[in-house]
C-alpha cells in the first residue's frame, strides 16, 4: 500500500518517524511531506525518512498566511502524483489532500483550543484519534485512545534514554542542569496568547543558575544570553529528548515539551496564558499525575522552579511516578501502524458517503 504522512512540525516527525520506518521495512511506499518550519527539515534528513517539503514558514502570524497558496498547490499536486491509499496529519492540509484526491484520511489531535482546524479539517476526515484527556466530542469519527500523541516516540516500547547526551551538552555525569524553553507564540493558534515578558525570563535563568546549570532554547531568538548565567541549547535536536530526560528540571511557556518532559520523568513547569479554568486536558490530567505544573503567577514558577533544581531527590521520586503512569498507556505507533495497514481496524476508516460529508459539514458550521 502507498502511505502519505504529513510533518509541518517538529513534533509531527517524532509523532509518525516510527510508524514510516515500520511501514517501510514491511514493503509499503510511504512518502512524507513536511514543512520547513524551525528543525522540522534537520529531523526528517537526521531520521532518513522518505521526505519531501511541500513548503516553509517562519514563526511569525502572518507567514503562514502569506504562504498558504503555495503551500496547497504544492501539497496537492504531489498528491495527485503519489496516488496514497491512505493520509495521515494533523489538520487542514492533510484533510483537504484527502478530500482532493478522494483518499481516506486519519487525523491526529490533541490541542482542543484549534476549534478553528477542527473546523476546516474534520468534515473531510475519516478518522479523528485523540488522547483519551481530550475534553471535546468530535463526532461519531472520534476514537479516544490511552495515551497521549507523544507516546508514539516515547513510549518505553520505542524510546529508551541516551545518558550519553551529556558529552554532547558539556555537563559532567553528576551535574545538575535544566532546561528552559521559551515559546515564539508565531503560530495561528498562539493568536491572543502569551507567555513570558521579557523580564520575567532573565529573573527565571538567574534565579535557576544559583542551583543548576541552565540550556535556554528560544525558539523566537528574542532573548540574548551574552550577560547571562545559561548556555544556549545548541546541540542537534534529534537529541532534545535524551536531554530532557537527563535534566534535574525543566520550565517552558510552551505546551507539547512539557508533556514530552513529563513522559520522560522529569519535573516540568508550564506557564502561558492557555494555563487557568478552560486549559488543555492533557496538561490537566499531567498534573492530576504529579508529572507537571500549571502554574499562571510568575513567583509561584519561580519558587516552584528554585525548589525543584534544588533538591536531588526529586529525579527519582519523579521518575518513579512516571513508569507507574506509562505502563497504563499505549504505545500509539503500534496503534498508527494497526490503523495503516487494517484500515477497518476501528470500525472508522472509509470513504464517507456524499450524504455522510454533507451531514458532517452541516454539523460543523452549527458547532462552530
Amino acid at each position: 500500500m502507498r502511505y502519505a504522512f504529513f510533518t509541518n512540525t517538529p513534533a509531527h516527525v517524532h509523532l509518525y518517524k516510527h510508524a514510516v520506518r515500520r511501514l517501510e521495512a514491511d514493503g509499503h511506499e510511504v512518502l512524507v511531506l513536511g514543512r520547513e518550519y524551525g528543525c522540522t527539515k534537520s529531523l526528517l534528513t537526521y531520521y532518513g525518512l522518505p521526505y519531501e517539503i511541500y513548503g516553509k514558514v517562519e514563526t511569525n502570524k502572518y507567514s503562514l498566511v502569506r504562504e498558504l497558496p503555495s503551500h496547497y498547490a504544492t501539497i496537492l499536486r504531489r498528491i495527485r502524483k503519489f496516488d496514497p491509499d491512505l493520509i495521515f496529519g494533523m489538520g487542514g492540509y492533510a484533510a483537504h489532500a484527502g478530500a482532493v484526491s478522494r483518499t481516506p484520511v486519519v487525523l491526529i489531535l490533541d490541542s482542543e483550543p484549534t476549534s478553528f482546524d477542527h473546523f476546516v479539517s474534520r468534515p473531510f476526515a475519516d478518522l479523528m484519534m485523540t488522547p483519551y484527556t481530550f475534553g471535546k466530542d468530535l463526532g461519531p469519527k472520534h476514537y479516544r485512545f490511552d495515551g497521549f500523541k507523544e507516546t508514539a516516540y516515547l513510549h518505553p516500547d520505542v524510546y529508551e534514554p541516551n545518558p550519553t547526551v551529556r558529552e554532547h551538552l558539556g555537563v559532567e555525569p553528576d551535574e545538575p542542569f535544566a532546561i528552559v524553553r521559551f515559546n515564539a507564540f508565531g503560530s495561528h493558534h498562539d493568536v491572543g496568547h502569551k507567555g513570558f515578558p521579557p523580564a520575567h525570563r532573565i529573573e527565571l535563568i538567574e534565579r535557576l543558575s544559583d542551583h543548576v546549570t541552565v540550556f535556554v532554547t528560544d525558539e523566537g531568538e528574542d532573548v540574548n544570553l551574552d550577560d547571562l548565567p545559561a548556555r544556549p541549547y545548541d546541540i542537534h535536536p534529534a537529541l532534545l529528548h535524551d536531554a530532557l530526560a537527563e535534566a534535574r528540571v525543566f520550565v517552558a511557556d510552551t505546551q507539547t515539551m512539557v508533556t514530552e518532559a513529563a513522559l520522560l520523568g522529569t519535573p516540568a513547569i508550564r506557564s502561558n496564558s492557555f494555563v487557568g479554568e478552560n486549559d488543555m486536558g492533557n496538561f490537566v490530567e499531567l498534573e492530576r499525575q504529579g508529572l507537571i505544573r500549571n502554574l499562571s503567577e510568575f513567583d509561584d514558577v519561580v519558587a516552584t522552579a528554585v525548589r525543584f533544581a534544588s533538591d536531588p531527590r526529586i529525579e527519582q521520586q519523579w521518575l518513579t511516578r512516571r513508569n507507574e503512569y506509562v505502563e497504563t498507556l499505549v504505545n500509539l505507533t503500534d496503534l498508527i501502524v494497526d490503523v495503516a495497514t487494517d484500515m477497518s481496524t476501528l470500525g472508522y476508516v472509509k470513504r464517507p458517503s456524499e450524504d455522510e460529508r454533507l451531514s458532517d459539514e452541516t454539523t460543523a458550521g452549527i458547532e462552530a
